[in-house]
């Protein structure tokens, strides 16, 4: 199977989302990971999202399928090696009395994660990068007890030089301040 980010830039609408996951449960495909943001134009959100398929063509018919909705503005589908993408996952670590000790410089030279709060009993700790960096310090961070790992869906930017401006329809964007 092959993986495939689409990114959708839309209005910001109510009900949309649930418009846009009607076409991949109508085809059967299984969303990955989802995310939705503003972008740097008022009004305009952009979803990214990770399926996985054998064919390229019932992509392609997928995207085809987003674009008739009114409300998007532009759809790309993309393969891992035409985007820069990252996720971010947080992990909350135990550290009470007994546990075994932390680490923090392998933590930070080694898996490129930061510590971002120091309680009593535990610390969470950050680790940005891709779905397989992010496992690699799950293997490692396992010894000790994890109370909750959260990982984030991806967020992704095209390799091509145009930005999003070129494909929006004209019209006066505004920026947020």
């Amino acid at each position: 199977m092959t993986t495939y980010t689409i990114c959708i830039f839309t209005e910001n609408t109510i009900g949309l989302l649930n418009r846009i996951t009607i076409i991949f449960t109508r085809r059967r495909i299984n969303i990955e990971s989802l995310t939705v943001s503003e972008t740097e134009r008022k009004g305009v959100s952009r979803f990214t999202i990770v399926i996985k398929h054998e064919s390229r063509e019932e992509v392609e018919k997928l995207v085809r399928q987003i674009r008739k909705i009114v409300e998007v503005l532009a759809v790309f589908g993309y393969l891992n090696d035409e985007i820069v993408f990252n996720e971010i996952a947080l992990f909350k670590v135990s550290t009470g009395l007994g546990s075994k000790p932390l680490d923090v410089e392998t933590i930070n030279q080694q898996y490129k994660a930061w510590v971002v709060y120091w309680g009593l009993d535990y610390v969470i700790i950050e680790k940005t990068g891709n779905d397989t960096e992010i496992f690699e310090f799950f293997n490692y961070i396992k010894r000790h007890e994890i109370l909750e790992f959260v990982r984030s869906g991806r967020v992704a930017v095209g390799k091509t030089e145009k930005g999003l401006v070129e494909y929006l329809p004209e019209a006066d964007w505004a920026y947020y301040m």
